[in-house]
């Protein structure tokens, strides 16, 4: 929007993912360091159609880093989709003279940013979403917290699983993905793991229970992403076929809180400082990507591309070791 970039936003859209302070900081600290002014926008969006703007300063991301949420808050905005609400958007950029701006969030985030790069602003996203399901990133800020957790919960679950002789069937986040459920199951040793991408067999499943209790087996973990179905449903059903008792855990929002891993830290750090250098570098409708242990730079418009799609040797491999 100005030749000279010196005032850059900051956003958080969509769900929250730990890490995404991390990504806040280091976009605010690495943009003061190379002599920017850098505005916090609260609840994304919807913040900044009303003008829910403040500059920021070292001291206001102190000891964010390894806190889960997002300091800047987050809000769905159904008036961003609309073009008046866009014209809003792009008045409160103009009114505080923002050159650029960094959207943290995932593929609907990005797809409001990419209509304020359309108007000139330069604009620079980064995938922060627990789903992992961004494409042009092998990985997203919140993903691997949000595996641990999983795996923290189903350790937690299983112990009372097996001293009460019982299956349990836990729900895990994942409408249209399921990178948690096969990562966690992997990772924990789920008996069985039903994920949206691949079609599943209760009758496969209830015969499999049977089977490893005919070994001795007394309890069982069944990971279900939600995209595939009601938890409770499937309990029904597989009580129906097997005889087996169930109990139903769905993790819900357990999934996007606590504090992020390592991993997600160090991304997520990394993201939001190329953020800040892609800015400088006058480039815009960018995003940054984990691609080979690196943090890059692409094309904002490679998020929409093909995704990649779910491990399916890990997923067989699951059902290997499971038998």
């Amino acid at each position: 929007m100005s030749g000279v970039i010196q005032r850059v936003g900051v956003l958080t859209s969509g769900g929250d993912a730990p890490g995404m302070n991390a990504a806040v900081r280091a976009v605010v600290r690495k943009g003061i360091f190379h002599g920017l002014n850098v505005f916090g926008i609260n609840r994304g969006y919807e913040g900044l159609i009303h003008g829910e703007i403040h500059e920021m300063s070292i001291g206001s991301v102190a000891d964010i880093v390894l806190r889960g949420g997002t300091v800047l808050k987050t809000a769905r905005s159904e008036e961003m989709k609309t073009l008046a609400g866009q014209q809003k958007a792009l008045a409160q950029l103009r009114k505080l003279e923002i050159d650029a701006l960094v959207v943290i969030g995932g593929d609907g985030s990005f797809r409001g940013a990419q209509t304020l790069a359309a108007q000139g602003v330069q604009l620079v996203g980064v995938p922060g979403t627990i789903d992992n399901d961004i494409a042009g990133t092998e990985l997203t800020i919140g993903f691997d917290t949000a595996v641990n957790t999983v795996v923290d919960a189903v350790g937690k679950i299983r112990d009372t699983a097996s001293s009460h002789e019982r299956t349990f069937i836990v729900e895990v986040m994942g409408r249209n993905c399921g990178n948690i459920a096969l990562q966690a199951g992997l990772a924990c040793g789920a008996e069985s793991i039903l994920v949206p991408e691949i079609p599943y067999d209760l009758d496969e499943i209830s015969d499999k229970l049977k089977r490893g209790h005919q070994r001795g087996k007394n309890h069982s973990i069944i990971l279900v992403a939600e995209g595939v179905g009601s938890a409770y449903k499937i309990g029904e059903e597989l009580h129906a076929r097997s005889g087996f008792e169930t109990r139903i855990t769905v993790l819900g929002h357990l999934q996007r809180g606590g504090n992020p891993s390592a991993l997600d830290a160090v991304i997520a750090a990394a993201m939001g400082g190329k953020a800040i250098e892609i800015i400088l570098a006058g480039e815009t409708n960018r995003m940054t990507a984990y691609i080979d242990q690196t943090v890059i730079s692409r094309p904002l418009e490679d998020a929409y591309g093909n995704r990649r799609p779910l491990n399916r040797e890990l997923y067989d491999l699951a059902n290997e070791l499971s038998i």
